[in-house]
């Protein structure tokens, strides 16, 4: 059962939640048992096998890339909210369902920046599930990171194509991946220093792994490898956009991105907090169940509040994403609510389980680990606060004029 134009609605009207009903109970029923699953890596990270296998259960099932419908047009931010929720009810469920960070944003940025031909070599194997991709934007050594300007990698023309040469880190899923988008300082006069967006083919025998550390996530496949990039060779005609203009094209990607992320990993934190409710219903101490005891009680009531808090704000970002803004400070705000509220919930949700919660038991302390990391993932919440505070201070200094 395929997903059309027609099922995609408005808002999050009844076609959007149909579509949303149908990924949760694929993500329930068929991709909860993989989490008993062997096939991952010593990292710890689904080995492509299994990414495989879950993908083709999704094609079957007509929940694959389902918020990107058969025309090629997308679901609006409020309708995707929901469904990525539902597809983050288990770690394997973007995987899975090919929501996951960083295919999904990459596909949503080719999306609006890819000529017809970037579209069809690249856009299309990603939107099928038949290529996972590489964002490679990090570097080490006090290249750019939270702050993109220190950004050492370096591309140059040369003939009728670019050169880049420089080195990345933490690179999401780089093994395995197929496609990769670089971000990289330009070396030529015009285009002012400015920085430069490629998409390339992967793997590149220009491309050389150093190294993949072990990480406290391995939802995804393919870890956070470090990379040195050595006379990389890229046509013209791969560069997205225009010479020296590529922050300005990470923006269209930065915001949606951001709040991808919410969406998927509140997903994950009502699922840590049902499996806390059953174990609280259940366990026994000092006479009766342990939620009829008022501190573990409150940890429950206060998870629920704070799941609600973080719906509200995706749906609020959500919102405003969908009016053509960027929402660059409304997806800031909702990116540090967010992960500092599930981080508290599933801190919550161990603390309540007591040993089953540290043990791998149950998947809730895999999603204790991983809202840790998503607390630092696509921008600590300090930087975040900081670039918020600057705006406050340029607000209020127009507010004096």
């Amino acid at each position: 059962m395929n997903i059309t134009a027609a099922e995609r609605g408005g808002d999050t009207g009844p076609d959007a939640l149909a579509i949303a009903d149908r990924v949760e109970a694929f993500v329930r029923n068929i991709v909860l048992p993989y989490e008993r699953d062997t096939r991952f890596d010593h990292h710890g990270c689904p080995t492509e096998e299994l990414v495989q296998e879950l993908k083709q259960k999704a094609r079957e099932a007509g929940v694959l890339t389902p918020h990107i419908m058969s025309d090629g047009s997308h679901l609006t931010q409020r309708a995707t909210a929901i469904v990525l929720q539902r597809t983050g009810l288990s770690p394997l469920g973007p995987v899975a369902c090919n929501t996951s960070a960083p295919d999904e944003g990459n596909m949503y940025l080719l999306g609006k920046m890819g000529t017809p031909m970037i579209k069809e070599r690249f856009l299309k194997p990603l939107k099928d599930g038949c290529a996972r991709s590489a964002f490679l934007m990090t570097e080490p050594d006090d290249g750019c990171g939270s702050d993109p300007s220190q950004m050492k990698t370096t591309c140059r023309r040369e003939g009728d194509g670019w050169v880049i040469n420089g080195r990345k880190a933490f690179i999401t899923g780089f093994v395995g991946a197929k496609i990769g988008i670089i971000m990289a300082k330009s070396e030529e006069a015009d285009s002012a220093g400015g920085a430069c967006m490629f998409i390339v083919d992967l793997p590149s025998d220009a491309i050389r792994i150093e190294y993949v550390p072990n990480t406290l996530d391995s939802q995804l496949p393919g870890g956070h490898a470090m990379v040195s990039i050595e006379n990389l060779k890229v046509p013209a005609d791969q560069m997205l956009g225009e010479p020296g203009e590529a922050f300005k094209y990470a923006q269209v990607r930065l915001s949606p991105a951001r709040l991808s992320h919410c969406m998927r990993w509140l997903g994950a934190c009502q699922r840590a907090n049902e499996i806390a409710v059953d174990y609280a219903n259940r366990r026994h101490a000092f006479g009766k169940v342990i939620i009829d005891h008022e501190g573990v009680g409150f940890m429950l009531a206060d998870n629920l509040i704070d799941l609600k808090h973080c719906e509200l704000m995706i749906n609020w970002c959500a919102d405003v994403l969908d009016t053509g803004s960027l929402g660059i400070m409304e997806s800031s705000m909702t990116k540090v609510a967010v992960s500092e509220l599930l981080m508290k919930v599933a801190d919550r949700c161990v603390q309540v389980m007591g040993g089953r919660g540290v043990s791998d038991d149950t998947v809730v302390e895999q999603i204790f680990r991983e809202i840790r990391c998503f607390r630092i993932y696509d921008g600590p919440t300090e930087v975040h606060k900081w670039s918020l505070a600057k705006r406050i201070k340029r607000q209020w200094r127009e507010a004096q004029a």
